[in-house]
């Protein structure tokens, strides 16, 4: 099936660059906000990206403005009753995601595909808050969404082999690299990265290594960008600290159990770049 419209559920950090690429790539696009405050701060974000790809000679002015001419800006979820597709970037809330699902069910036309961008909770929870499963799949993308390439395209069971196909194309048209996965929880990126995390703090508890050294060692002797702990206050602890909980309730192995130090750190308010203080001090925006 061919994909021209697209709608996007959220633009917070994930959704922006969600309907950024979209438009980019010649898209119709939707994006809905629950208020206009943070639909603003959402639009807010896509120009300034957009402007920072100006700044830097990737987009010309006049690409810049063709992209935001082909974004609209909503709160009602009506306005995206005719999408091809529909992608979800909302609060990572089961509860929330699958009665947001079975709304958009009863509005959206009949034969569009829906997606999530959960990085930890199955799709097949959610697909089954529908009528329409065989035509519900995983989309996850990874932060910041317009630089990064890769994106996780998650089938259950029931999806659709039509479904997936065009999915996977329309990926490839805004420039994404797609890895196809299994619905499990963490699909396969989080399912490694999670226990690296997780076995970093553990280190780190057990007198390994300092946070700085263990941080050195990876980035120098694996060649990673960054170690564990500038990764760690980058997502965000508490991000990290909800993620291994999901996957440790949907694995029940100790290497997602998350360590007693992330919890206490998170209880503090010690969540990272987002709160100024993590394993690093960092200078608030």
């Amino acid at each position: 099936m061919s994909i021209d419209k697209v709608g996007v559920l959220g633009c917070g950090l994930m959704g922006s660059g969600i309907a950024e690429i979209a438009a980019k790539a010649g898209l119709t696009t939707l994006v809905r906000e629950i208020n206009d405050e943070l639909l603003g701060k959402g639009m807010a974000r896509i120009e300034r990206s957009l402007g920072r790809a100006v700044d830097r000679g990737k987009l010309s002015a006049e690409e810049r403005d063709a992209t935001l001419g082909r974004i609209t800006g909503t709160t009602d979820l009506g306005d995206l009753a005719d999408c091809d597709l529909v992608a979800e970037a909302i609060v990572e809330n089961l509860d929330i995601k699958r009665a947001t699902f079975a709304e958009l069910d009863k509005t959206v036309k009949e034969g569009a595909i829906f997606t999530s961008n959960t990085s930890s909770l199955t799709i097949t929870q959610l697909a089954m808050a529908t009528s329409r499963p065989e035509r519900v799949l995983g989309l996850h993308f990874f932060n910041p969404v317009p630089v990064m390439k890769l994106v996780e395209v998650v089938r259950t069971l029931m999806t659709a082999d039509e479904a997936f196909d065009s999915v996977a194309t329309l990926m490839r048209k805004v420039g994404k690299e797609p890895v196809a996965c299994r619905d499990n929880s963490g699909f396969i990126v989080n399912r490694l990265l999670v226990p690296y995390l997780l076995d970093a703090i553990r280190a780190y508890e057990e007198g390994v290594g300092s946070i700085e050294d263990i941080d050195k060692g990876m980035q120098l002797g694996c060649g990673y960008p960054m170690g564990p702990f500038t990764l760690l206050d980058f997502v965000g602890l508490d991000t990290t600290y909800y993620i291994a909980n999901i996957m440790f309730e949907e694995y029940r192995e100790k290497r997602f159990a998350p360590p007693p130090l992330l919890k206490q750190m998170v209880q503090a308010g010690r969540l990272g770049r987002k709160s100024g203080h993590g394993f690093y001090e960092h200078k608030r925006r």
